[in-house]
């Protein structure tokens, strides 16, 4: 006989592990499956850190969301007693005309954002360890910096579980259907029963949603870790997190500052933000493939080659990409008993906090009042 819970949630990454911990914290009873172990080593969110910023070059759509991603995860330093968020300054570089540069002082100015600007000269000055062309300018932000991603998955776990939430790792979702009394979910010979049904499958979730007819393409990324021949010129009282408009239209390259306790990593971590190269999320190479440090010292050597370096560590992630690269966060357009948050694009990390209360809204009361209207499926479908 099929087991019942109030929500199950299908994917127990960064969105599925912050969706359980707001559902569960709600007092629901909560099932959450993930295919591989909870944490999840080769899930999206692996390589131990990711950025945040506010001035979002993405849309200034985002930046509401943004403001709420970081009071979530203040809150969840709180409640779990660990630093998660290093506010280290972010540094965005490129032609002033540029998407980088244009869409980060349109975000900056239409959301009143703290944030200063810097001509070329200013740039080497202040930050000489960038060799940046003449035609580019800069736009610096305070309040930036990055999570320490893993950390902040396995606190949403550990947090979701001390509020009763069912967490179950090795549990591949092969299929699930919905009525108009729930949902079923079926793991091998296994079903679930619940009233609704998230899905937070990352680069698995095109599977689970076929009928949908929304394509993800699964791209392979590489994130590499290079060691500088002097480390204390690249730790955070010296260099932000940054981000160059560099790669002639095609993507960006962005990095972090050393951490002297390893907590990011050995040595500096840096890579190309750009759609890698199409792959099957079951069947992809997870190890070093030749040319798989091409993108990284193409940036060392033409923007920071006082960094120049073998790349000493590296971590393949999956992008699953939409084809205007903004998320889908939506309900069914079937069934408002099901809910769905996927198509993150490489940059969904930073809006895990918020996107957790969003689903956790969405399956408890049917509607959310965080501005979610411009993630739709509709875009899509219509």
């Amino acid at each position: 006989m099929a087991r019942a819970f109030d929500v199950i949630v299908v994917g127990v990454g960064s969105m599925g592990a912050s969706t359980c911990w707001h559902l569960a914290g709600r007092g629901l009873k909560v099932l959450g499956l993930e295919q591989g172990p909870i944490p999840n080593p080769e899930a999206s969110f692996a390589g131990l850190t990711r950025a945040i910023r506010l001035s979002y070059a993405e849309h200034p759509d985002y930046v509401p969301l943004l403001r709420g991603a970081y009071k979530g995860w203040e809150v969840l330093e709180q409640e779990c007693g660990e630093e998660l968020l290093r506010l280290t300054g972010a540094l965005y570089m490129g032609p002033p005309d540029g998407e980088l540069m244009s869409g980060s002082s349109r975000s900056a100015k239409e959301h009143g954002l703290p944030h200063t600007l810097h001509t070329h000269a200013e740039l080497q000055k202040n930050w000489p360890q960038f060799r940046l062309p003449e035609s580019f300018q800069g736009l610096y932000e305070d309040r930036a910096g990055y999570l320490l991603s893993e950390r902040a998955v396995q606190a949403y776990v550990n947090g979701a579980r001390q509020y009763g939430a069912d967490l179950r790792g090795g549990q591949l979702a092969t299929d699930w259907t919905v009525s108009d009394t729930g949902v079923r979910v079926r793991v091998g010979p296994d079903e679930y029963v619940a009233q609704h049904l998230v899905i937070t499958a990352g680069a698995w979730a095109g599977k689970l949603l076929e009928g949908l007819n929304v394509p993800l393409r699964i791209t392979r990324q590489v994130i590499g870790w290079v060691t500088p021949a002097q480390p204390d010129q690249f730790t955070a009282d010296r260099f932000p997190v940054w981000v160059i408009d560099g790669n002639n239209g095609e993507g960006v390259y962005y990095g972090f500052p050393v951490t002297p306790d390893g907590s990011g990593g050995e040595g500096l971590k840096l890579a190309l933000h750009w759609p890698g190269r199409e792959v099957d999320p079951d069947t992809v190479e997870r190890g070093m493939v030749l040319g798989d440090d091409r993108d990284i010292q193409d940036a060392l050597s033409r923007f920071i080659p006082q960094a120049t370096g073998p790349v000493v560590s590296q971590k393949v992630c999956l992008y699953a990409n939409t084809a205007d690269g903004h998320f889908i966060v939506d309900q069914h357009p079937e069934s408002s008993r099901v809910s769905l948050a996927c198509g993150f694009s490489g940059h969904g990390f930073k809006f895990a906090s918020v996107m957790g209360e969003v689903l956790a809204d969405l399956a408890t009361k049917g509607k959310t009042d965080w501005p979610i209207g411009f993630l739709g499926l509709s875009r899509f479908l219509y």
